[in-house]
């Protein structure tokens, strides 16, 4: 198989399989089909929101390069439109009103990734020279821009496209945290979920979305935006680096996973010996090979809890994005329904 952009593709890749164009990777398993299944799970019609509050976690302990969202006015008739007395402008007039804006950096708190979120250098072309390329060969500096000017899009894989999609279906939920608790941190492996998996009587199938509850949602929660460096090394994460894992990941069929922790996978650890690697191994498989959006930092707790008391672990999941051109990750408000 080979297409305009790519001769060779990634081993264990589904690049092509959705389409020589395909921008929504494993969303495409979303049927129809599915989306009747999330609708079949709600039976009580309670509802969970599962994002933090997006000025959560407070500071940047959790990561350096991204800070909580400012709030402000906008102007009106040369004021600040926010407590504005209409009178001010008209005698005869009643009205109060308030308008703002918000500088928000898209992945800060509860959000999605974009399959335009990691890449990695791999020879689509076979002449033995790599290339910064994403999900099904779309280049970076053609595809994903980074002008002159600092401007930033994605003119392929934003995620617009997770966004027209909906997102909305069957969701999984595998409770960690009953398991391993706050510490010390657990990387957990193939072996850790599948055993999880089968002791709670857990069935996957292909096209449902995975949610991992390891915990740390309710630190963040108890910490009132004020976080402490104890958050990187508490809750399980999964170990990207277990093989039979992620083989699995790509074997079970699942169109996206979801977490309440920063990254899913363990972060800033040594690196093996050997060329080539990737630092994030399960983005790399998930974002850049298979096209299995991810998302982080949700609120999963209420929900696990409730599940966990009901004797139950799917629902119904609705999870659009932002509808942001060009953006390579959005926040979002989950809301599941049981």
């Amino acid at each position: 198989m080979s297409t305009k952009r790519w001769k060779h593709r990634p081993l264990g890749s589904n690049w092509g399989d959705f389409g020589e164009d395909d921008q929504k990777g494993r969303l495409n398993l979303i049927t129809p089909e599915k989306v009747k299944q999330g609708i079949a799970e709600v039976r009580e019609g309670i509802t969970f929101c599962l994002s933090l509050p997006l000025d959560y976690p407070g500071g940047n302990v959790m990561s350096p390069v991204r800070f909580p969202p400012i709030l402000g006015p906008v102007t009106r008739n040369n004021e600040a439109y926010f407590n504005y007395l209409w009178k001010n402008f008209d005698p005869r007039l009643t009205d109060i009103a308030a308008d703002d804006f918000v500088i928000m950096y898209t992945q800060y708190s509860t959000q999605w990734d974009s399959l335009a979120h990691r890449g990695s250098l791999f020879d689509v072309t076979g002449n033995g020279s790599p290339q910064p390329v994403y999900y099904n060969g779309f280049k970076a500096g053609e595809d994903v821009i980074l002008d002159k000017d600092n401007n930033s899009s994605a003119h392929a894989l934003g995620i617009e496209n997770m966004a027209t999609h909906g997102v909305q279906g069957r969701g999984v939920m595998v409770d960690l945290f009953s398991q391993f608790g706050e510490f010390p941190r657990k990387e957990v492996g193939y072996e850790d979920l599948m055993r999880i998996i089968e002791n709670d009587k857990i069935e996957i199938e292909e096209g449902d979305i995975l949610c991992l509850w390891t915990g740390l949602d309710k630190m963040i929660m108890g910490m009132q935006g004020k976080p402490d460096s104890s958050l990187k090394e508490a809750c399980a994460v999964l170990d990207g680096r277990d093989e039979r894992l992620l083989q699995w990941i790509s074997d079970s069929g699942i169109a996206a996973i979801a977490s309440d922790n920063l990254a899913i996978e363990a972060t800033g650890k040594p690196l093996p010996e050997g060329d080539l690697i990737s630092t994030l191994p399960l983005h790399e498989m998930c974002l850049f090979k298979l096209g299995i959006h991810l998302g982080e930092l949700w609120y999963l707790a209420d929900l696990a809890q409730w599940l966990k008391e009901n004797g139950r672990y799917r629902f119904l999941l609705t999870a659009p994005p932002l509808r942001l051109t060009g953006a390579v990750g959005s926040p979002v408000t989950p809301i599941a329904t049981v």
